[in-house]
């Protein structure tokens, strides 16, 4: 059974390099995308390296930090895993 429990905070997440910041109204994908690039260079992984502990393909990494993708459950908690943090940590709003 997977009970994720995460409180909501209401602020701004600078979006990638770009020097600009995501509104908390972006798109979920965004949001989540910059956080597992944050978390990913905070412990020094490439994304190749972050694909092979979670057991996923390195374009999968990528697009999942572009924002492109929609990362299923069962991803969500590979990459959780892979960088040694729980899933609230990964999905929540800093």
């Amino acid at each position: 059974m997977l009970l994720i429990v995460c409180r909501r905070i209401g602020v701004k997440l600078p979006a990638f390099s770009r020097g600009f910041e995501v509104p908390l109204d972006a798109d979920i994908k965004l949001r989540f995308g910059q956080r597992l690039r944050e978390l990913r260079q905070t412990r020094g992984l490439s994304q190749e390296e972050l694909a092979f502990r979670a057991k996923l393909h390195r374009t999968y990494v990528s697009s999942a930090e572009r924002g492109a993708r929609n990362v299923a459950l069962v991803n969500l908690e590979k990459l959780a895993k892979a960088l040694d943090v729980d899933i609230c940590d990964l999905v929540r709003r800093t």
